[in-house]
């Protein structure tokens, strides 16, 4: 099984025939196929600094926590802005919103936990980065998907294309 696996990935990545390879298009195919896999390795990348920021937003609210009561501003799946007093009686209205802003309507009161050093980095009570996760991880499970259908696809074209390259032998009865 391991064999096959990695006789597979080397069919994706350099094809069967290297006299093909060594050709214009066979080139080309392979620029495609590095690019195809960079695309994926960056969708991977920038899925694992989200969640790392996460991380390191609720490390920065834990280190120093404050915790108060908030009105949900304006609602939205991904921004959700909020205003909120802090015991010493000043307001804020965080620039970027609330971090973890799901299930959150306008008018809502909620409890909001922030960095009191930081009163702009807040989030709902009780959510962390471990929502994140599985977000980011459908994110990199999708781009790899897609990465080997397309790389499938230049497989095939680049056999297709092998095929028609190779003369054909007539014979005579």
């Amino acid at each position: 099984m391991k064999k096959r696996g990695k006789a597979l990935w080397h069919y994706l990545l350099h094809g069967t025939d290297d006299r093909f390879a060594a050709t214009r298009t066979g080139r080309l195919l392979r620029v495609l196929r590095l690019g195809v896999i960079g695309i994926a390795a960056l969708m991977t990348f920038s899925s694992v600094l989200l969640v790392a920021g996460a991380w390191r937003n609720d490390l920065a609210i834990q280190s120093d926590m404050g915790v108060a009561a908030a009105e949900v501003l304006s609602a939205g799946p991904r921004r959700s802005t909020i205003e909120f007093v802090t015991p010493d009686r000043v307001t804020y209205r965080p620039e970027l919103g609330v971090l973890y802003p799901s299930e959150l309507d306008t008018g809502m009161r909620i409890y909001v936990e922030y960095d009191r050093s930081n009163p702009d980095l807040v989030r709902v009570q009780h959510r962390d980065a471990k929502l994140a996760v599985i977000p980011a991880g459908s994110v990199v499970v999708v781009s790899w998907l897609v990465a080997a259908a397309v790389l499938l696809g230049l497989a095939v074209v680049e056999r297709r294309l092998v095929r028609r390259s190779q003369p054909v032998l007539v014979t005579s009865a």
